[in-house]
């Protein structure tokens, strides 16, 4: 049920835990008012509450700042990837079949995320104006590829032009600089490029190089002249890491085979890691991908194993991001458990979907901590994220979740 009502409302008697990385308060309570998070803290240090605040006793729960997922694509329906029948698809259909999935993705406990490729400005406007249910989003619009690269979907000889709903090619400086400013004309928030080839493109390889260093830089600058707008690099070879560092991309995406050399221009630079081990840990199935795609996912889960935990243990910056539309979708959360795996403590996994995220997305000011005067993004949980991290992925253990000040899911009617 949702509560549309904008009284201000009290969740008290939690584990708080507010995504600026200090201690947990047991006992914890959040004040929300107008969609906004008025108090955070003790339970025993309460402000005067407004007149008429309703109050939710949500009994030792654990209570998070939404989650922010940095790379999804919601018109891919999850599980292996067949390009040429999303682009037989009419884009109409496309649309109406991402709704559902953008409503899976909130009640997992994403309040943002961030579309990386097949979802435009209308798929944003929908879920503002109230139309579709789900994360506040962020849009790509398209990624953009080189001709041969990984957004070129194109099987065999076929020379005409790519699906347009997931990407736009371009080839040289000139040609990038026209397709930038082709998605940017298209309302994208950010711009996703393809800096190395793929698994699921069928005439590249992962550490086959996509655009290079004076392209991405060329985009980079393009973008950044466009309100400071980002650039998030497919990268998952080590060549192709390294001229997205370079080119001054904000994120490097997936970073399969990233080494030192590239790990020391990230940290030097700032660049943020989404690893997105939750397709990276979803096994291929083998009935529905093609043999080529198959092999390529299985030998590149094993590099993304051996090179993602050093990364870690090095101190690069990762912001959660989880690939679901190839993943499944609604299974966000699952990523927290595969960053503790690879050597991060749950606080930084649970940082890494909150605050870190919101620093990567430049919402930061408004999103990943549960503190005075941020949206009221709000998830309960029930479970202890930081002795059970896993816990998380478990639908049914996010018992509330609350964007804006407005509850989309409440399995227990405390919102009701």
């Amino acid at each position: 049920m949702t509560d549309r009502t904008t009284a201000p409302v009290l969740l008290y008697n939690g584990l708080l835990i507010d995504g600026t990385g200090g201690d947990p308060v047991p006992g914890g309570a959040v004040l929300v008012e107008d969609g906004y998070v008025q108090w955070a803290g003790p339970g025993d240090r309460l402000p005067e509450l407004p007149e008429g605040t309703r109050r939710i006793d949500v009994a030792g729960d654990a209570i998070l700042p939404g989650f922010i997922d940095c790379h999804v694509h919601m018109a891919v329906p999850g599980g292996a990837i067949n390009h040429h029948e999303l682009a037989a698809m009419p884009a109409s259909l496309r649309t109406f079949l991402s709704a559902p999935r953008m409503r899976l993705t909130l009640e997992a406990g994403v309040t943002t995320a961030r579309d990386l490729g097949g979802a435009d400005a209308g798929h944003r406007r929908a879920v503002e104006s109230g139309v579709v249910v789900g994360p506040r989003l962020l849009v790509a619009v398209a990624m953009l590829s080189p001709t041969g690269g990984h957004g070129d979907f194109r099987a065999g000889t076929d020379n005409g032009p790519a699906d347009p709903e997931m990407s736009r090619l371009a080839d040289g400086v000139a040609d990038c600089r026209r397709a930038v400013r082709d998605v940017l004309r298209a309302g994208a928030d950010c711009v996703k490029i393809t800096a190395t080839g793929g698994v699921w493109s069928p005439t590249d390889q992962p550490d086959d190089d996509g655009f290079l260093e004076d392209e991405i830089r060329t985009i980079t600058e393009i973008a950044a002249g466009h309100r400071g707008k980002k650039v998030a690099a497919h990268a998952q070879g080590r060549g192709g890491i390294l001229n997205a560092i370079r080119g001054g991309v904000a994120s490097i995406e997936h970073g399969y085979e990233i080494d030192d050399e590239g790990i020391d221009l990230m940290l030097d630079r700032g660049t943020f890691l989404v690893p997105t081990l939750t397709t990276a840990n979803t096994d291929p199935d083998p009935t529905k991908a093609a043999s080529w795609a198959y092999a390529k996912k299985k030998h590149w889960q094993e590099v993304a194993r051996r090179h993602i935990p050093h990364a870690i243990e090095r101190g690069v910056r990762v912001a959660m991001g989880t690939d679901c539309g190839i993943a499944e979708h609604g299974t966000n959360l699952r990523e927290l458990g595969h960053l503790v795996d690879c050597g991060m403590t749950p606080m930084g996994a649970i940082l890494a979907g909150t605050s870190e995220a919101a620093e990567l997305l430049g919402l930061a000011h408004e999103i990943g901590t549960l503190t005075a005067g941020k949206r009221a993004d709000v998830v309960v949980a029930r479970c202890n994220p930081l002795t059970d991290i896993k816990a998380l992925a478990t639908s049914e253990n996010i018992r509330l979740v609350m964007k804006d000040g407005i509850a989309y899911k409440d399995l227990d009617g405390r919102a009701a």
